[in-house]
């Protein structure tokens, strides 16, 4: 049954499942990239302060052989000298130690990036199943793990072998000559055989990060079910969104509707669409489109009209123009002032006529600019972003 589920999983693991995948700790990790790491500044640091180490330790040992019968007189002593020394010795490879702690953190880092999360020190159950870690050890990637180190182990051996069946004689020849002579060779040889482990080291893990890295992915891949969930959930994010976005558009249709009993006038293609127009003397500079409308939403706007007594006007040509290059709740184009100047007009004069304080005037016919005008926009020309509103 895992066999089949992993066949399944042929789809390259998708940026959201990565990004989940690191929140939960999981990055790929090389182990022999910290390994030839730490051995080559190992050997760089005993290449630089290593006649520095070995006469502070000198210094040490000496001062640890050397008795004074009145300090044996003392009780606490012996403690004393062992917290001393001790101390020395921490002062001797504290730094030793920081510098290899820091190279170990840096080489993981190098393989996998920087990653902080908690959730891989939450306890795990099922990793106290010894059944459970036999199952892992038995899987593909535990014999493969299992195999790179036991190829690791048997290489090193091999090489190390190697390094003192030549010097074995060298090795030997070292007890004949005095202690400092036979410190600083026995340093030599062991630079060399460090070289060429670090170039055995730096072979594997020139091979085991990239390698690390694609198992990590492997190990990543998504089913078909899983890509269609992902996309599922995607999408009902954009689905919500989606529904946001309606309703804010519905609040804003109520809103526009709710203010067309307080225009002045409406202006109407004859029923494609609709624009209701209000002006204020002395408060607006310029009369404001206060609602506007296509279709049903323009047949909404005039039968609304005349429930409230508004005046609807048949100007199809203005009013294209204004649904095409006016917003709502804002002032009309200055281009059209001098159109919507004389309908205006023509409404206040009707008003006056109607209340017996003048003669019925004529309909006028305004002048639109026919570049305003969107049934003459040039073939191919994209419409205006307003006629979305």
């Amino acid at each position: 049954m895992a066999d089949a589920d992993a066949q399944d999983r042929n789809l390259p693991a998708s940026p959201k499942k990565i990004q989940r995948s690191r929140a939960e700790g999981q990055l790929p990790r090389s182990r022999d990239l910290p390994h030839f790491a730490m051995m080559v500044s190992a050997g760089a640091l005993l290449a630089v302060a290593g006649p520095q180490i070995v006469e502070k330790l000198r210094q040490m040992l000496a001062a640890g052989l050397h008795f004074d019968a009145r300090l044996l007189a003392r009780p606490g002593m012996m403690g004393d000298r062992l917290v001393e020394m001790t101390l020395d010795f921490l002062l001797v490879m504290g730094p030793i130690a920081a510098v290899l702690l820091l190279v170990g953190v840096a080489s993981h880092l190098a393989s996998g990036g920087w990653n902080w999360t908690l959730k891989p020190l939450a306890p795990k159950f099922s990793h106290m199943n010894p059944l459970e870690g036999l199952g892992r050890l038995f899987t593909g990637q535990g014999l493969g793990t299992a195999l790179k180190a036991v190829l690791l182990a048997l290489v090193l051996g091999i090489v190390g072998a190697l390094v003192l069946k030549d010097r074995l004689a060298a090795y030997v020849s070292i007890m004949s000559v005095p202690l400092p002579s036979a410190l600083a060779y026995a340093g030599q040889q062991l630079m060399s055989g460090l070289s060429l482990l670090a170039v055995a080291l730096a072979v594997f893990a020139a091979i085991d990060v990239p390698l690390q890295r694609q198992l990590w992915l492997r190990r990543l891949r998504m089913s078909r079910e899983e890509a269609k969930q992902e996309l599922k959930e995607v999408e009902g994010n954009l689905e919500v969104k989606a529904r946001m976005r309606a309703k804010m558009r519905e609040m804003a249709k109520r809103r526009m509707l709710a203010a067309v009993p307080q225009a002045d006038l409406v202006v109407m293609n004859p029923t494609h669409y609709a624009v209701a127009l209000k002006y204020e003397e002395g408060k607006m500079a310029a009369p404001k489109v206060v609602a506007k409308g296509a279709d049903l939403l323009a047949l909404k706007i005039r039968d609304l009209a005349k429930e409230n007594k508004v005046p609807v006007l048949q100007q199809p040509v203005l009013a294209r123009a204004l649904y095409a290059h006016a917003k709502v709740d804002h002032e009309i184009p200055a281009t059209l002032f001098s159109a919507v100047a004389q309908v205006l007009a023509y409404v206040y004069q009707l008003r006056a006529a109607m209340k017996g304080r003048g003669a019925t005037p004529v309909e006028p016919k305004p002048h639109v600019p026919p570049e305003l005008d969107p049934h003459n926009r040039p073939e191919g020309m994209p419409a205006d972003d307003d006629l979305a509103d």
